[in-house]
């Protein structure tokens, strides 16, 4: 310690050379003290019923609640875009899948990945049939401003196909009315024309994959860019009514063997 600080911090010497502070000095700093352990025990009193005033609300422990982190994503009435598609009324087996797929690697989203990647096959069931289970207001149609003729295009490819490069409609798939069939076949009608380019891209690329056989890869290296243009912006159009539920069979076997929908 200097100098300096051992002058400021040493007691006032009194005749006798005694360390002391004077009488004058000491007693109003008693009574500051005697102030503040009056002040100390009333604080402390009080906060046993400051926290029985307030207690913390217990967490839920459903399933609804355990979600959460999956709803903030997928549940915005607002949100409806290629990052952040509705699940919500789609098969369960079609989203206990995607889940499977994102946890196994087949599908690659790293945020998905975190969330899932620890998780059992039976929570996964679970978390997909809740989802499931919710039918909120369809999202508003989107206008996609392509041309007449390329909405007549993706109307075609999507209803009726085309044979000769051995393209299947997708209501061969997906169903007539194009809302999925249970229990694992998805709906197409009310995804985001952006989400559904985008995931023709990871198919054409291997980064999106499914269950060996995969058919929908194989329907992807068979589309050019302007047949996936044509149908993406078709399906945008499409309204999905309030009613609007998955299938409950179709006609088999379908068009290709695919293993996340098997015959």
């Amino acid at each position: 310690m200097s100098t300096k600080a051992r002058i400021l911090l040493a007691p006032k010497q009194t005749a006798d050379g005694a360390g002391r502070a004077p009488a004058s000095s000491r007693a109003p700093a008693g009574r500051l003290r005697a102030l503040a352990r009056r002040a100390a025990a009333i604080c402390l009193a009080a906060l046993p019923l400051a926290a029985r005033a307030a207690p913390a609300a217990p967490v839920p422990d459903t399933i609804a609640q355990r979600v959460v982190a999956c709803a903030a994503c997928h549940m915005l009435k607002e949100r409806n875009d290629q990052f952040f598609p509705r699940i919500a009324g789609k098969p369960a087996g079609y989203l206990y899948n995607q889940l499977r797929n994102f946890r196994d690697g087949r599908r690659t989203a790293p945020v998905m990945t975190y969330m899932v990647g620890q998780l059992s096959d039976d929570y996964l069931r679970e978390i997909a049939d809740y989802f499931a289970g919710l039918h909120p207001p369809p999202p508003p149609v989107q206008a996609s401003g392509l041309p007449a003729a390329v909405l007549e295009r993706g109307r075609l490819l999507a209803t009726e196909g085309d044979a000769a490069r051995k393209l299947p409609a997708c209501v061969a798939c997906h169903g007539a009315q194009l809302t999925g069939v249970a229990p694992a076949i998805p709906g197409l009608i009310g995804l985001p024309r952006d989400y559904v380019n985008a995931q023709f891209g990871a198919w054409r690329n291997q980064v999106r994959r499914a269950q060996a056989p995969d058919c929908m890869a194989q329907i992807a290296t068979r589309l050019s860019p302007e047949d996936v243009n044509a149908v993406s912006g078709w399906l945008a159009s499409q309204a999905l009514t309030p009613e609007a539920r998955p299938a409950a069979t179709i006609a088999r076997p379908l068009p290709l063997r695919c293993g996340s929908a098997p015959d």
